[in-house]
């Protein structure tokens, strides 16, 4: 171990190689090119080995990335993506938008140390995207075929997370979804830049070859209800995300051309896909020529105001009510954002709209924000500076506010499922279920809004949890 490890000392901290923000402006690929061998095993050999790894305790999924970084190192890749892919369904998704400057290399200890933090994304994305390349990534082959069924409402990261593990144990499992492709948030939400579609679509694929049978355009509530569901099915898994925009009150909120910000991303990644998208073609939802603010700090609005760049938007602003170093979203995106040309307005919040005698709107009225005591939570909270009102010319502007749930009781067509005060589902936290017996929630509808590695780990658990409940109800049956 000692030949190819315990180097950070002598190698610096290298990410691959990025393209320049004049040719990124101009595209939706991804921004960083892929590790060499070389490189991947340099970075990889500066790993420390800690005794207690908290990159492994800072990561949702509890990935052991000590194990697959020594192995890298080594050289070893099949058995570097056999342990990588253990306890994470998709480390080639993972290792391209997890916010990795918030988690594990945000807690590497070698960071802390001052000498830079072992860049462990992009070594997951080298060894998943060679594990493809090289055919090592297979589709799910059970060890024996079970006669239960599981129905999962979501193609999203928690619903395809839980599909995979337990189509792994052997049951016949279907998804059902309301978009026409698989991946939820992935494919529709996240741009191309951060997470290029064929690499879920190929997924998708593999899944589909493993067994796992897919409804799409089957939109819960519309097409099949919860009971029906539970009828067909030994146990349901409800992972079906939260998408309702929040809402911004305040005069001229009703303008033409305020929208939010999950409509202009699926507009985008649509039109890239493909698709007629008849608001992008008005150029209702196309930013090109013109003037962007987009409201928000967390990476939703990021991925707006790259977007928003690269369709040829004349200026972008983001505006967010607090400073850079309170934001929630990714340093490192708001980094990508100014080399890119984004222009940010911190400590500002929007006051009003305005607009023109054709309702549209030509401007956002802010006010400047002064950070006051911590609150309970420990952040410091917007106090508005008096007088302090200014104005930024917009011909578009995108709210990206977060998510809520929406009306539970009419997506899934049943008013019987208990729910938080947040409107998220309300589920048994030891065993993951509702309070409808053999029907279980995972995801964004349980946590709220979140980042995709809580939802994968939020379905890997989950679908521990019906495994469990299925064999019990099983072995129930037959001593009666």
């Amino acid at each position: 171990m000692a030949e190819h490890l315990l180097k950070f000392v002598n190698v610096a901290k290298a990410m691959p190689d990025k393209r320049e923000a004049g040719l990124r402006r101009a595209d939706f690929q991804e921004i960083y090119e892929r590790f060499r061998t070389p490189e991947a095993k340099a970075q990889a050999s500066r790993c420390s080995q800690c005794g207690v790894p908290f990159c492994q305790v800072h990561c949702p999924l509890n990935n052991n990335i000590p194990d697959w970084l020594k192995l890298t190192a080594e050289g070893r890749l099949e058995e570097a993506y056999e342990i990588a892919s253990a306890t994470n369904t998709f480390p080639e998704i993972c290792g391209r938008i997890c916010p990795q400057d918030r988690l594990c290399e945000g807690n590497c200890v070698i960071e802390q140390s001052g000498h830079g933090t072992v860049t462990i994304g992009s070594i997951e994305r080298y060894i998943t995207d060679t594990a493809f390349e090289m055919g090592w990534v297979k589709p799910v082959k059970p060890a024996r075929e079970r006669s239960e069924s599981i129905g999962i409402v979501g193609a999203g990261p928690a619903g395809l997370a839980a599909a995979e593990f337990l189509r792994r144990k052997g049951y016949q499992v279907t998804v059902y979804d309301r978009y026409d492709r698989v991946g939820g948030l992935m494919i529709y939400g996240i741009p191309g830049f951060k997470l290029e579609k064929p690499i879920v679509l190929r997924r998708a694929e593999q899944l589909a070859e493993g067994g796992i049978a897919f409804k799409l355009n089957c939109e819960l509530g519309r097409d099949v209800t919860v009971a029906e569901l539970r009828d067909k099915h030994d146990a349901v898994l409800l992972a079906i995300g939260v998408y309702k925009a929040r809402e911004m009150a305040g005069p001229g909120s009703g303008l033409k051309d305020i929208v939010p910000a999950l409509s202009y991303l699926t507009a985008s990644n649509r039109t890239g896909l493909g698709d007629t998208v008849p608001d992008f073609e008005s150029g209702a939802l196309d930013a090109k020529g013109k003037r962007v603010v987009v409201i928000g700090g967390g990476d939703t609005a990021m991925d707006c105001v790259r977007t928003a760049v690269r369709q040829g938007a004349i200026s972008v602003h983001c505006v967010y009510r607090r400073d850079r170093a309170n934001m929630p979203g990714s340093q490192r995106e708001v980094a990508h954002a100014e080399e890119e040309g984004v222009q940010f307005v911190w400590q500002a919040q929007p006051e009003a709209f305005l607009g023109n005698a054709d309702n549209r709107v030509t401007g956002v009225r802010c006010q400047r924000i002064h950070l006051g005591l911590p609150d309970a939570t420990g952040r410091q909270t917007p106090r508005v500076i008096e007088g302090s009102s200014f104005t930024i010319e917009a011909d578009l502007a995108i709210k990206a506010l977060g998510f809520d749930p929406e009306d539970v009781a009419a997506m899934t067509g049943s008013r019987d499922l208990s729910l938080t005060g947040w409107g998220t589902l309300k589920v048994d936290w030891r065993t993951l279920m509702t309070n409808q017996p053999g029907v279980f929630a995972a995801g964004d509808i349980v946590r709220g809004a979140s980042l995709v590695v809580w939802a994968i780990r939020d379905g890997r658990d989950a679908a521990a949890a019906i495994d469990s409940y299925v064999t019990q109800s099983r072995a129930k049956l037959a001593a009666e």
